[in-house]
């Protein structure tokens, strides 16, 4: 029951010793230093490749967002037929996401796009300096740049979502009867052609026959 008036405090056990069981992150700018170090460390093993792996441009799911862009986890199947095979993707620095697909024209040939992009700037480099294989390229590292990072090179330029004003002249003209109902005349009419053809094909076949 609630406590009610000017009584004595119930015995609700505020005994949990909270200090020896909060958690506190003084550590938070050595965690930054240890983690930019890190970072540092596996650039610097992976020289000269990137960090990060080839991302598509993706759309954001629902109504709500899907105003943004944003990366994907991998390239389709339909996008990598622009020339790259699906099991040598991987291993030039592209993501692959065969469950992915496709539902606009839109979508496939910006990316498309991105990969065709991400070929001219790519440089393959020999396994084995004395015998270099078809594909790779020959050139002196010294006097390329290198990207550290993807992203940096090739990024998703956001859209312009922003709202525009038009002037009533620029509105499309109305439709007569409503947009609804023209609607409904088109399905219908598609749904009963093939009827309304015969009925006409049988009726042509009687007046032939009476002649």
């Amino acid at each position: 029951m609630a406590i009610k008036h000017n009584q004595k405090l119930v015995n609700n056990h505020f005994r949990k010793d909270w200090q020896r069981r909060v958690r506190t992150h003084f550590d938070q700018a050595g965690k930054k230093a240890s983690r930019r170090v890190a970072r540092q460390a596996k650039a610097a093993a992976l020289a000269p490749r990137p960090l990060d792996k080839l991302r598509p441009i993706v759309r954001c799911p629902t109504i709500k967002y899907n105003r943004r862009c944003r990366a994907g986890r991998g390239f389709t199947l339909a996008e990598l037929k622009a020339g790259i095979p699906r099991l040598v993707a991987p291993t030039i620095g592209i993501s692959v996401d065969a469950r992915r697909q496709n539902l606009s024209e839109e979508s496939l040939a910006a990316n498309v796009e991105r990969l065709k992009a991400y070929k001219e700037r790519l440089i393959l480099l020999p396994r084995k300096s004395n015998a270099p294989k078809k594909g790779d390229t020959k050139t002196d590292l010294s006097s390329v740049d290198k990207a550290t990072l993807i992203s940096a090179v090739l990024p998703i330029a956001p859209t312009d979502i922003a709202f525009k004003e038009i002037s009533k002249s620029d509105m499309p003209a109305e439709i007569e009867g409503g947009a609804y109902t023209k609607l409904r005349t088109a399905r219908s009419n598609a749904r009963y052609q093939g009827a309304r053809d015969k009925r006409a094909r049988d009726k042509a076949e009687a007046e032939a026959d009476k002649k």
